[in-house]
């Protein structure tokens, strides 16, 4: 039972950094989802709308949601894109 409430509080946690970023993101036209946190607290996300296609997305998730995630929510271990590749 416990192990539930701290998946959800760290859902909530990554809710709300991912909030910090979402004005940024429809100003474009475009959004994030949650995909999955994993049991070994990878976090899944996926661009949607215009941000899924647009071919800023590298840079937009290295140097936006990557690092405002694993700044704002330590607990993360890594943050892995579903919907596209990074060509870092």
């Amino acid at each position: 039972m416990q192990e539930d409430a701290g998946k959800e509080a760290l859902f909530l946690k990554v809710v709300s950094a991912l909030d910090e970023l979402r004005p940024f993101l429809h100003e474009d036209g475009g959004d994030l989802e949650i995909v999955d946190i994993t049991a070994e607290k990878v976090l899944k996300i996926q661009f949607v709308g215009a941000c899924s296609s647009c071919s800023m997305n590298d840079m937009t998730f290295k140097n936006g949601v990557e690092d405002a995630i694993m700044r704002l929510v330590p607990e993360i271990a890594r943050v892995e894109p579903v919907n596209f590749t990074l060509n870092v």
